[in-house]
């Protein structure tokens, strides 16, 4: 396939070697509108401007699923980034996952548990870890490891793994303080520019907002019943 947008490889990073997603949801889906976000900031369709999420170049950027985020929000006010979280959110799992499989990067299984219950897997067709994700696990790892500058895609995937909770699975066999200090190295570096970083940061803390209040409301729920 083409290049991977931020929203492939997230999901398959999110996705263990059995095709399950380790994250679940909805914590999946508003990282993925987080990485729509990512790319249209990256690409310097859309820009933060007084808290609010605009777009700076209505352009079609020649990927749908970019597109049509980008024409949903330019045809609304401007909203603040937590605001498109849950909006662009809906659906885009089964959009990118369907996707992946008809690139071959992935492939779906459908069962059902006990019988009853219906479950979805998408495991790689070999059964071993599609190229594209090492290539992507690698690059993180890399950069956490190594001091200096990083690419600002790289910089962006990281941002998003740390506002889904995805770090903490993905490195593991790192110095959890160096995993810490170097993110916050990163966020810190000059790799973007002001505007886009601004919608990065921007975006980031929306993520972490609405994952965090859905795992607070799931807490809640299950203290109830």
């Amino acid at each position: 396939m083409n290049r991977l947008l931020l929203t492939d490889e997230l999901v398959l990073l999110a996705y263990d070697d059995a095709g399950t997603n380790r994250l679940g949801r909805p914590h999946l889906d508003y990282g993925l509108a987080g990485a729509v976000l990512l790319e249209l900031a990256l690409a310097g369709r859309v820009e933060v401007t007084g808290g609010r999420l605009r777009v700076a170049d209505p352009a079609p950027t020649g990927v749908p699923l970019l597109d049509q985020a980008l024409a949903t929000v330019g045809g609304d006010r401007p909203r603040k980034p937590k605001d498109w979280i849950g909006r662009l959110a809906k659906g885009l799992p089964d959009r990118v996952l369907d996707g992946l499989v008809d690139a071959g990067v992935l492939r779906r299984e459908s069962e059902r548990v006990l019988w009853v219950f219906p479950r979805t897997r998408y495991p790689s067709p070999t059964g071993a870890e599609p190229a594209v994700e090492t290539a992507a696990r690698e690059r993180l790892r890399a950069a956490l490891a190594a001091d200096g500058p990083v690419d600002a895609r790289t910089a962006a995937l990281l941002t998003l793994t740390r506002a889904v909770g995805l770090d903490r699975k993905l490195f593991r066999e790192l110095p959890r303080d160096r995993v810490k200090g170097r993110l916050a190295e990163i966020s810190a570096g000059d790799w973007a520019s002001a505007a886009t970083k601004k919608a990065i940061e921007e975006t980031q803390a929306a993520v972490l907002v609405a994952t965090t209040a859905a795992t607070t409301a799931a807490i809640a729920a299950t203290t109830v019943s």
